[in-house]
């Protein structure tokens, strides 16, 4: 009897804690949407990446929690591409401050993009 009862209790233990709810983005990563990077540009692509970074790089924030640092506009983001210190810090290069500040990386298929936006020469669009 008391191993009807453990096989049972086992039984229902497992039935419940194996329903979740979840994205199919989250169960299965390697699924989802191949990354774009044929066409990038400056306002389709690199600004909304960089949406993130509003928080404390826009120009009101930059001051007081953006160490200075502003990503509001195309000439703030082509300001730290020319000295490198957006790609290394988006990728968490060494001798880089990490971003975003206290989070993961962007996504490869974002860092991807944004270097094809420079190496593409990064361009106003």
């Amino acid at each position: 009897m008391k191993n009807i009862i453990k096989v049972m209790l086992f039984l229902l233990i497992t039935s419940i804690t194996g329903c979740y709810y979840d994205t199919e983005e989250r169960l299965y990563p390697n699924i989802s949407t191949p990354c774009d990077d044929t066409i990038v540009t400056f306002s389709k692509t690199v600004k909304p990446i960089l949406n993130v970074c509003q928080t404390c790089h826009s120009n009101s924030s930059a001051t007081s929690s953006g160490g200075g640092i502003k990503l509001e506009n195309y000439a703030d983001v082509v300001s730290m591409v020319t000295n490198g210190r957006l790609m290394g810090s988006i990728r968490h290069e060494s001798g880089y401050l990490p971003m975003p500040d206290g989070g993961g990386k962007l996504q490869d298929c974002e860092i991807n993009q944004l270097q094809v936006w420079i190496d593409n020469g990064t361009l106003n669009n």
